[in-house]
């Protein structure tokens, strides 16, 4: 019993400790004047009217969106396809591939900015629009956690065996890997796109380095507005957290909708 209330102590302050900075930034983005007292002297909803009402927010919360499914589609897709090959037709480049993916981790964003600022400083794709070249840093960026997260999802299943069996029931082998094997990979596809949206919404190195002011994200705005009024920043990180929760609730729930056909298919 001593135990249980020990683990049970433990959660409410590891709990505590990671709502209280959010409740604190909560509360100065609707506080009028928040200086020698415990809590605010004033509310008010103003910070957040202002902000709603700033076109630049608009366009850079859009752009932020825009770039971020987009490198999220094209990891989905190019990681699930390499996985699956790699682990059914060749597995023996698989250290070489996990290798590949881990990489990332050991280049800072700082110098993955300057390399690309380098490799692409005189080439024609500046010209025609930055916006592919944060996607494309984006895509490497989050490389890790869709390789480990599908990865690992492909392993809690017998995928050779799986092919085999719709094989012999008809199925070619592309109708196989998208209505028997893709289906058991949504989970590990879900959780990779929740952990890669909340790197990518957060994400100010790259953008800054290699877009700036030329193509202004969320992030790049909420670093000149921190500069210019704290309560202003502070609703802008209440927005975004507020945004990256309803993303992450809608995923969730489709997930489980997803999966719930997929089980009712199999009993029918």
């Amino acid at each position: 019993m001593r135990k249980g209330w020990i683990h049970y102590l433990v959660i409410l302050v590891v709990g505590f400790y990671l709502v209280l900075p959010l409740v604190a930034t909560f509360l100065y983005s609707i506080s009028q004047t928040w200086a020698n007292t415990i809590l605010p002297t004033g509310y008010t909803l103003s910070w957040y009217e202002q902000l709603f009402s700033d076109q630049r927010f608009i366009d850079a919360l859009g752009r932020t969106a825009l770039i971020c499914i987009l490198a999220l589609l094209l990891s989905v897709i190019t990681m699930v396809l390499t996985v699956f090959v790699v682990t059914v037709y060749v597995p023996k480049l698989e250290r070489f591939i996990q290798a590949l993916v881990m990489l990332p981790y050991a280049i800072p964003g700082v110098v993955a900015a300057v390399g690309l600022i380098k490799m692409y400083a005189s080439k024609p794709i500046v010209l025609t629009g930055t916006i592919w070249i944060i996607i494309g840093a984006y895509y490497v960026l989050i490389m890790p956690y869709m390789y480990q997260g599908i990865r690992n999802s492909l392993r809690t299943i017998d995928v050779k065996r799986l092919l085999e069996a719709a094989e012999m029931l008809g199925a070619s082998k592309w109708k196989a890997f998208v209505l028997v094997v893709l289906p058991n990979l949504i989970p590990g596809i879900l959780v990779s796109s929740l952990l890669s949206l909340s790197i990518l919404f957060g994400e100010f190195v790259l953008a800054n380095m290699l877009v700036g002011g030329h193509f202004e994200t969320i992030q790049i705005y909420l670093m000149k507005r921190l500069k210019e009024n704290g309560h202003l920043s502070s609703a802008i990180v209440i927005t975004y957290f507020v945004i990256v929760l309803i993303s992450s609730l809608v995923m969730l729930k489709l997930g489980a909708r997803l999966q719930n056909h997929e089980r009712k298919e199999r009993v029918s």
